[in-house]
């Protein structure tokens, strides 16, 4: 009998532990179903949101195709208003999910490591009890029994110990996979909720500045259409002579690109920096272009992405953020606004001007799809949208204004220039849309 007792001993060690922890369990169980409704609720909030910021999109693209009027700008100012504040709706309510998630995680955590736990102690129980059992002969085996049908019984019990064994050897390494999943998934929530709470920030500030604007719009012009329209023609008039300017400073810097030390065009190393990207204006800024003056209305420098302020900009491609610029700190400076610029390991760099909000700093290494910025209307910018400009990595550097012209309209700012050579399409390094 002492076998059957065995037996009957580590079946029950084998049992208890799948039951579970009683009812801390289920209290654990009815939590995680709780956190998972209120993520089911959160995430269909956020599909009302986006709806909401695709119909803010709309109206936003209607007003901008409208003749450049004051009403136009103010109208177009109180729809990025309500948009950035759905954005940071949004962003709320993402928080709240994200947070609701490692809770949920740290359930689940916390409950596979107490089965990992139960199971491991189980098992060195029955090894303990099995090493015993083992120790025995089986003519002793065999002895302490009435007869052959009885020993057998118990040996086939016993094999299904050893079976049961297996499994459960099997669940172990299961939970501890399972255990591994979910700290890696709950690491990747705590970095999201970390972006998500910067973004948050930036988006405020960009809200801010958004009111900002407002009320300077309607200071400097004072409510009167002849006003603004003084102003648009100056501004044009200012950013006019400091495109000259560039144009001349950058036709006599030197520099002679070797195609071995770039991507071949062509070769989509890029990811589009911008969501559903719409382009505005192509690049046109070439030697010949620059030589001949046919094209002077067309010499663009870069790519032109038409979205609303508050956009998100990514990184089209792991590198690291050389500088950072405002050319609006120097008053009457028509030129980038908020800008930034990226080098990369492949021989280029990427540069991202007109920003409403800059979220990276000099230095900083930036994977693909990291947010960078969100897209505006600072600088000269007839409308909210990304300046997208594309440099041979070699051939660009940042300096201010005035080194290299003692009298100019942007002074002290600083701005990337390069040789016209170093100019690239970006179009030659982007997916097809």
């Amino acid at each position: 009998m002492r076998t059957r007792s065995f037996i009957a001993f580590i079946l029950g060690l084998l049992v208890v532990p799948l039951i579970g922890i009683g009812s801390n369990f289920a209290l654990a169980q009815s939590e995680v179903e709780r956190l998972q409704n209120e993520i089911s609720a959160k995430n269909t909030r956020l599909s009302d949101i986006e709806k909401e910021i695709a119909q803010f999109e709309i109206a936003l693209k209607q007003v901008g195709a409208e003749k450049g009027t004051l009403q136009k700008a103010i109208n177009q100012l109180e729809l990025e208003r309500k948009k950035v504040q759905a954005d940071i709706r949004y962003t709320e309510n993402k928080i709240s999910s994200t947070d609701l998630e490692i809770n949920k995680l740290t359930l689940e955590i916390g409950g596979a490591e107490n089965d990992i736990l139960q199971n491991e102690e189980a098992i060195r129980e029955i090894l303990r009890s099995m090493n015993i059992s083992d120790n025995e002969s089986m003519i002793e085996v065999l002895l302490r029994h009435k007869n052959i049908s009885e020993f057998w019984n118990a040996f086939e019990e016993l094999e299904s110990v050893r079976s049961s064994m297996a499994n459960k050897v099997h669940l172990l390494s299961s939970l501890k996979g399972e255990l591994e999943d979910k700290r890696v998934a709950n690491t990747e929530r705590r970095d999201e909720l970390v972006d998500l709470k910067s973004q948050y920030s930036d988006q405020n500030s960009i809200l801010t500045n958004n009111t900002a604007t407002k009320a300077e719009l309607l200071s400097a012009t004072k409510n009167e259409e002849a006003e603004y329209q003084a102003m648009l023609k100056a501004k044009k008039d200012a950013r006019e002579q400091l495109m000259a300017e560039v144009r001349d400073i950058e036709s006599q810097l030197q520099f002679i690109l070797d195609p071995t030390t770039i991507p071949s065009a062509g070769s989509a190393v890029f990811r589009w920096p911008v969501d559903s990207p719409y382009i505005t204006q192509y690049f046109g800024y070439t030697k010949f272009a620059l030589q001949s003056g046919a094209y002077k209305n067309n010499m663009h420098n870069g790519m032109d992405m038409g979205a609303s302020v508050g956009t998100k900009i990514y990184a089209p491609l792991t590198g690291t953020v050389r500088m950072t610029g405002n050319t609006d700190l120097v008053p009457g400076c028509y030129s980038w606004g908020k800008w930034a610029l990226i080098d990369h390991a492949n021989g280029l760099s990427t540069m991202f001007a007109h920003m409403s909000q800059i979220a990276v700093t000099p230095g900083q290494s930036v994977q693909t799809g990291d947010v960078i910025g969100y897209v505006g209307n600072t600088g000269y910018s007839t409308g909210p949208h990304l300046h997208f400009t594309l440099y041979v990595k070699d051939a660009v550097e940042v300096k201010q204004f005035n080194q290299f012209k003692a009298v100019t309209g942007c002074g002290a700012a600083l701005s990337p220039f390069a040789a016209v050579e170093g100019y690239l399409d970006p179009l030659d390094y982007l997916p097809p849309l």
